[in-house]
């Protein structure tokens, strides 16, 4: 019989020893289960937090960046509009200057033609005051000459009459020395 009640004991042996691991595996099993659930969770919850941190930061940095686009857009527009604006000043300014310019090209022009027509005039008086200046010295020798042969008619005349009345005084001479 000896051999039956190894049959048995073993198996009672393996069960009781079983029992024992089992009891001791199972009641720490479920707490280190419970624990380890525990640590993930933790694990999770840090990670999940730290993830909407992090959304949260992101989400505050897309609004600043967006924030700073928005002022970014408005200066570069303001500066677009202001440099939009010096150009067109600019092209105003240069427009009028090239207007000023042709205006006064043509008032120099009108200028230029006036001066010619008055050197003309000027030019013809000059020639006109000449042709007077030469008649008048011409005149003055025509008078002086007129004056002179007046003079020399004159006398001529005082001399013809002088000369008839030496004849008639001869004639009634000479006829009073006839008769």
């Amino acid at each position: 019989m000896k051999k039956s009640y190894i049959y048995f004991l073993v198996p009672l042996i393996g069960l009781i020893a079983f029992g024992a691991l089992y009891w001791n595996f199972s009641a720490g099993h479920e707490a280190k289960l419970a624990e380890k659930a525990r640590i993930q969770r933790e694990a999770r919850d840090e990670k999940l937090r730290a993830e909407a941190k992090s959304r949260e930061q992101a989400i505050k940095d897309a609004l600043a960046a967006q924030e700073r686009r928005k002022e970014e857009k408005a200066a570069k527009e303001a500066k677009e509009k202001a440099d939009q604006e010096s150009r067109q000043l600019a092209i105003e300014a240069q427009n009028k200057a090239n207007r000023d310019q042709q205006k006064l090209a043509q008032q120099v022009e009108r200028l230029e033609k006036e001066i010619k027509v008055e050197k003309e005039a000027i030019a013809k008086i000059e020639e006109e005051r000449k042709l007077a200046l030469e008649e008048e010295n011409f005149l003055k020798t025509y008078v002086k000459q007129a004056e002179a042969n007046t003079k020399s008619l004159t006398e001529v005349l005082d001399k013809i009459t002088a000369a008839d009345a030496a004849r008639a005084q001869a004639d009634a001479l000479a006829k009073s020395k006839n008769s």
